[in-house]
């Protein structure tokens, strides 16, 4: 299967860590407000209703910066908890950075999507199970997300 053009709405389905590697590179520089994360205990589900920046576009010739409404969800969630995140401020706006599985006894582990000034959602997960899909058509930004220079020591080049 070929690269996406820029018309093609993604769907990843993710069963691994490599998957998850995957859709974490394509939710890089996503923006999220709070009141857009819904847990919901009883189903097991986490749905972070996101935008995503199209890095695919980004890179191409000649670059267009858009963003995407998509959705990630997690299922065989255990516990969703917070660090940094005010529940009580709907509005306010998280840059998402990463998201990283560790297991813990097999195939269970934590998922943790980490988004900028130290905030964290943790996710207890029976095994890994999630959906990155794209909800819709995407809408031309004016900037391209830019990461500061990271340590000479960092082996991971800034993502421009």
């Amino acid at each position: 299967m070929g690269a996406p053009t820029a018309m093609d709405q993604l769907k990843f389905v993710v069963l691994d860590e490599e998957d998850l590697e995957v859709v974490s590179a394509h939710v890089q520089d996503a923006v999220v407000k709070v009141a857009d994360v819904l847990w919901r205990p009883q189903e097991k589900r986490l749905v972070v209703a996101l935008n995503r920046f199209d890095w695919e576009g980004a890179q191409s010739a000649p670059p267009a910066f858009r963003r995407r409404r998509s959705a990630l969800r997690f299922e065989r969630v255990l516990s969703c908890k917070c660090k940094h995140v005010n529940q009580a401020g709907k509005d306010a706006v998280l840059n998402l950075l990463a998201v990283e599985f560790a297991e813990s006894e097999a195939p269970s582990g934590v998922v943790t999507l980490i988004f900028s000034g130290g905030a964290a959602l943790r996710l207890e997960v029976e095994c890994l199970e999630a959906e990155l899909a794209d909800l819709g058509p995407a809408w031309t930004t004016a900037a391209c997300p830019i990461h500061a220079e990271a340590d000479e020591a960092d082996a991971k080049p800034a993502r421009r």
